[in-house]
């Protein structure tokens, strides 16, 4: 389904100014035309009948709640959202646009923006900042003086999803986890993530840091253009070998928290699951994002957000992949 949403009148707005007063005598006026089927506002050039593509053309869109066709009934407390990249169509959606803590989900923006603006060549050292004494916080174990690449970090903090290795990789980009904080932000800005704000790299909770479904269907959207987060979020487990703190090359082994790659919850007959990131706080909840393909190979974004128990997210998460079907 797409609708209207705040985002495209917003950045319709700001084009529409910057072309009336950036572009010389070039005339452009807005049209709304509700029967186009991406329903948004467009800049039309009179002279040439040039359409400029509009801010969420390519985007799945929806300012409420989609019901599936089949009366699909999830638990009491999830969020969920199913987005078809095939047509940009909102298959499924509920409670989408509340905020909520993300837990580790919040990683992805940390991709995201470390991809962007890092080097995956560039040799990251850890300082005494990544040590998280949360209890229960997921960890790979970094000492300060501990380093590995980009590269490597990445790995371990898509597929192990270690809050420590966040703390390093944001040192790294932003110079400081607050720093890097204001580079998340600015970045999911950008991507029209607008009911979002970050102040650490990790998702661990804080009264402050909170997002959307669908501003995470955004920035999982974004970080599926780079290569490498592709291929990360597909691996089930991934070995390396870093120098630690002493200066001795020391293997290590993590494992995927995505419990479908561990083949511990297989996904609906004919629903593939390419890779995703999990997340899981207290406060958050079990939550669950998936990048997932049919037997056409048309790719979906299935997104599970605040389950009770690990249990009832997979099986919420296949009641909603199911939908690709109906």
């Amino acid at each position: 389904m797409k609708c209207i949403n705040r985002i495209e009148k917003a950045i319709a707005f700001i084009l529409l100014c910057t072309l009336l007063t950036g572009c010389g005598s070039t005339s452009y006026r807005m049209a709304y035309d509700p029967d186009y089927p991406v329903s948004s506002y467009r800049i039309i050039n009179p002279d040439t009948t040039t359409i400029a593509s509009s801010f969420a053309a390519d985007l799945c869109v929806t300012d409420h709640d989609v019901s599936a066709p089949t009366g699909l009934e999830l638990t009491d407390n999830s969020i969920a959202g199913l987005f078809s990249l095939s047509d940009s169509n909102v298959l499924y959606a509920r409670d989408i646009h509340e905020k909520i803590y993300p837990a580790s989900l919040t990683k992805v923006m940390t991709a995201l923006v470390a991809l962007k603006y890092g080097n995956l060549d560039d040799v990251l050292v850890a300082s005494e900042n990544v040590i998280i004494s949360e209890a229960g916080a997921q960890t790979f174990g970094l000492k300060a003086g501990d380093s590995m690449t980009l590269y490597q970090a990445l790995h371990i903090l898509l597929i192990n999803s270690a809050n420590d290795v966040a703390v390093m990789i944001a040192e790294y980009v932003g110079g400081s986890v607050e720093g890097f904080a204001d580079m998340m932000n600015a970045e999911a800005t950008a991507i029209g993530a607008t009911n979002t704000h970050f102040v650490n790299p990790h998702g661990l909770s804080d009264n402050n840091h909170y997002t959307t479904a669908y501003d995470l269907y955004l920035m999982f959207q974004s970080a599926m253009q780079y290569e490498e987060f592709k291929q990360i979020i597909a691996m089930d487990t991934y070995t390396t070998v870093y120098t630690d703190h002493n200066g001795s090359q020391t293997e290590a082994t993590v494992k995927s928290t995505n419990q479908y790659l561990m083949k511990n919850y297989t996904a609906p007959e004919n629903v593939t699951v390419v890779g995703g990131k999990t997340g899981t706080t207290n406060a958050a909840g079990n939550c669950l994002i998936l990048l997932v393909k049919d037997t056409s190979g048309n790719q979906y974004i299935g997104i599970v957000m605040r389950a009770k128990e690990r249990a009832v997210l997979y099986e919420d998460m296949n009641q909603l992949l199911k939908e690709i079907y109906h």
